[in-house]
């Protein structure tokens, strides 16, 4: 599965940045996220718990940040098992440009595999829920990034 989107947010560029490196941040704003660690400058262990459908699991795992060019973008890499549930890995490259002084786009391409009983649910409740998901992720960074009005 692969999705590409981009998000404008009312923020200055190194604000983003900041943000998308500072795990309390982003444990707020990644749904079912109930921890978020850093193990290193560049990894982070997360608990995060998802309902797909009829499935509910509790996924634990590491992300992994690449191809680091600050404060234009990154790669992130991660991987989670979730039990019976299966398994989840993917990456995105992110990528922020400056429209103008306090607003920046933020562009991602996201790649997902998944496995175990995740992967028998169907790829349009699979789409459709990564979507959502991202969906609110960024809906939730852009709300604690920007500043308030």
């Amino acid at each position: 599965m692969q999705m590409n989107d981009s998000q404008r947010i009312p923020a200055s560029k190194a604000n983003e940045w900041a943000a998308l490196n500072d795990p309390d941040i982003l444990r707020r704003c990644i749904p079912g996220c109930q921890s978020l660690e850093m193990a290193s400058p560049t990894e982070m262990i997360a608990t995060v718990v998802l309902k797909v459908g009829p499935v509910k699991a509790t996924f634990s795992g590491k992300v992994t940040l690449t191809d680091i060019d600050a404060p234009n973008g990154y790669r992130i890499v991660g991987e989670g098992a979730g039990g019976v549930a299966g398994f989840a890995k993917g990456g995105a490259k992110v990528r922020l440009e400056e429209e103008s002084p306090g607003v920046t786009v933020l562009h991602y391409e996201a790649d997902a595999q998944i496995g175990g009983k995740l992967a028998q649910l169907g790829s349009r409740l699979i789409d459709s829920t990564s979507r959502k998901l991202a969906a609110n992720f960024f809906e939730s960074f852009a709300a604690v990034v920007a500043p308030s009005s």
